[in-house]
């Protein structure tokens, strides 16, 4: 199995929904991604990011030539100009095999080598442990906890926030 990160495509709508129309998915993701995930979604997501300048900062997660999930950078501004969010979602069926966290380690490598940055991090919700793994697996470092600061699903969570610096 290999795992890319790659720009997304066109043709890459009808994976695109099939793996993120998933409420388990959906749960550890903020409320803008859409669930129901439709193709109207998928149409939507594609043409914000099919063909866009580059760098590009939104990729999908490719396994042996099929998108099964997403990868992208929140480049941030003004004062944190230096700092970007990294974040990411996969198919289930692909979770628990390392797939993730080569996309992770890719992303990041991309990151450092194309923009000027010195602090990338993530934001995880409490209950997805796995992810906070991915992120382990990659030098990324559990930074603090946001005590329940994230309202999902009727559910106050608390909030990682996991970083990994430039060179470290």
């Amino acid at each position: 199995m290999v795992t890319t990160i790659r720009p997304w495509k066109q043709e890459d709508l009808d994976n695109l929904v099939l793996y993120a129309n998933n409420i388990n998915v959906w749960n550890n993701l903020r409320n803008y991604f859409p669930h129901p995930y439709t193709i109207e979604s998928g149409r939507a997501w594609l043409e914000k990011v099919v063909d866009t300048t580059l760098p590009a900062i939104n990729f999908a997660i490719d396994v042996d030539g099929t998108a099964v999930g997403g990868i992208g950078l929140i480049l941030n501004g003004d004062v944190y100009i230096k700092s970007a969010e990294v974040g990411y979602w996969l198919g289930e069926p692909f979770w628990g095999k390392g797939v993730a966290t080569e996309a992770a380690r890719q992303i990041t490598e991309y990151a450092f080598s194309q923009f000027d940055l010195v602090r990338l991090y993530a934001e995880v919700f409490d209950t997805n442990k796995a992810s906070m793994r991915v992120l382990e697996k990659n030098g990324y470092y559990l930074e603090g906890v946001r005590r329940k600061s994230v309202f999902k699903n009727d559910l106050l969570m608390d909030d990682y926030i996991w970083v990994r610096l430039r060179g470290w």
